[in-house]
């Protein structure tokens, strides 16, 4: 072996030693660990006082002894730059930030003037500023369905797809498919054990999980073995389009049966009938809806106010002209909903006042009636007009947006049970229709 080999041995096994040295070394030296640091509790750099319009209380009284007099008027004038202050409503919110470093000192005020919308209104030397905070959304779309065990408010509420989904929403989801079937299926009388349900929902939600706003894409209601489908249609993107069948026919009547809910009739359509008041017989050609005061009342059809005014014998009253010779009247209402007005045009279902005993009336109720072309209509009795069907110039966007819609439901497939109930009724149908 040459002197190189050797010398190259050499530094290897010194390098050997190195480390087996160093191993040692810190092998036995005390791992060094940090300590735990007390927490630190920083002050926050304000204090939050938060107030709420009261009932009949102006903002003005509402910034009194918070503000001086001049404080107040610039306050407002400041405001009104982004909302007006005569219509903020009871019980809308307003922020007091106080600054927590400084004694006494306000750092801003936050008015809430919309479910999304704040004006924040800071001080300056140079007066109040007020600026604009909007809540940012998202818009997603969430699948819920199942089978109905007592009723269909529990089955949605309870529904297994309801994770992640806020309670208020699922109150509004009921309330959406009960407005849908209402013309096809009585939920008080004719859901059945079994039955089942699914629907897709569009929603805009904000960052805490509650929904801005929302409707139904599609549903399908599966009640007794027979099918409903729903699909919403908005050809002009505007909000006000409406629900069709598969085939595109309307699943809504023209009219609504019944102007507010949960209604028990006090008084039904005669030609003779003992006026309460007047003491006398006389005709009573509409019917009579008794309720609580203050219980809302509903245009039962899409239509233009002709009339609004407080008769002697009516009370308060409004008359709602309809396409194809059709008004309506509602009587003896405690008020009218804000903006009505005549010429005003309503939709169904919109609030256009609230039940009273206003004119010749023995307690709170509505009377509401139907003509056509002058002639009254009971509205107990009368077979409701459909709704308009899909116009034809909207068909070939209609058959797009219902297919890919309808494909929706897929996510939720039926039960075999469901499946197994409609094919039974199917072939009744059939041999119904043979037999015939």
């Amino acid at each position: 072996m040459g002197s190189g080999s050797k010398m190259l041995g050499f530094i290897g096994v010194l390098g050997i030693m190195a480390s087996s040295l160093a191993f040692v070394l810190f092998s036995e030296k005390e791992v060094i660990t940090v300590g735990f640091v007390p927490p630190i509790f920083a002050a926050a750099p304000e204090r939050v006082e938060l107030l709420a319009l009261k009932q009949d209380e102006t903002l003005g009284e509402l910034l009194e002894g918070v503000l001086d007099a001049n404080d107040q008027y610039d306050f407002v004038i400041a405001l009104r730059e982004r909302a007006n202050p005569r219509r903020l409503r009871p019980g809308t919110e307003v922020a007091f930030r106080w600054s927590t470093t400084t004694t006494s000192e306000l750092r801003a005020v936050d008015v809430t003037v919309g479910a999304d919308l704040t004006v924040r209104m800071t001080p300056s030397a140079a007066g109040w500023m007020s600026t604009t905070m909007t809540t940012p959304v998202v818009t997603d779309t969430v699948w819920v369905s199942g089978e109905i065990q007592t009723n269909l408010w529990d089955a949605v509420t309870g529904s297994e797809n309801r994770e992640g989904l806020d309670p208020g929403n699922l109150a509004e989801f009921f309330s959406d498919l009960n407005d849908i079937f209402q013309w096809q299926v009585d939920f008080s009388r004719d859901i059945r054990l079994g039955d089942f349900f699914r629907f897709s929902y569009e929603r805009a939600v904000r960052p805490d999980g509650t929904m801005r706003r929302g409707h139904v894409l599609s549903a399908e209601l599966v009640n007794r073995g027979r099918s409903y489908e729903a699909v919403w249609f908005d050809p002009n993107g505007d909000g006000s389009g409406t629900y069709y069948d598969e085939n595109g026919n309307s699943v809504r009547l023209r009219f609504l049966k019944s102007p507010i809910q949960y209604e028990r009739i006090s008084s039904g359509f005669s030609n003779s009938r003992f006026h309460p008041v007047l003491q006398t017989w006389r005709a009573h050609r509409g019917v009579d809806y008794a309720a609580n005061r203050g219980t809302p009342v509903r245009a039962t059809g899409n239509g233009v106010v002709i009339e609004r005014e407080m008769q002697s014998t009516y009370g308060n009253t409004i008359v709602v002209r309809h396409s194809n010779g059709w008004t309506t009247r509602y009587a003896h209402m405690n008020g009218f909903a804000p903006g009505i007005r005549v010429g005003s045009a309503v939709d169904q279902s919109d609030l256009i006042g609230y039940v009273g005993m206003t004119g010749l009336a023995t307690g709170p109720h509505l009377h509401y009636e139907m003509r056509q072309y002058g002639t009254f209509k009971d509205p107990e009795t009368i077979q409701l007009p459909p709704g308009d069907p899909v116009p034809v110039d909207q068909w070939a966007a209609w058959e797009t947006q219902s297919r890919m819609r309808l494909s929706l439901l897929d996510r939720l497939p039926l039960p075999w049970d469901t499946r197994l109930a409609m094919n039974d009724l199917g072939e009744g149908e059939a041999s119904d229709a043979g037999e015939r």
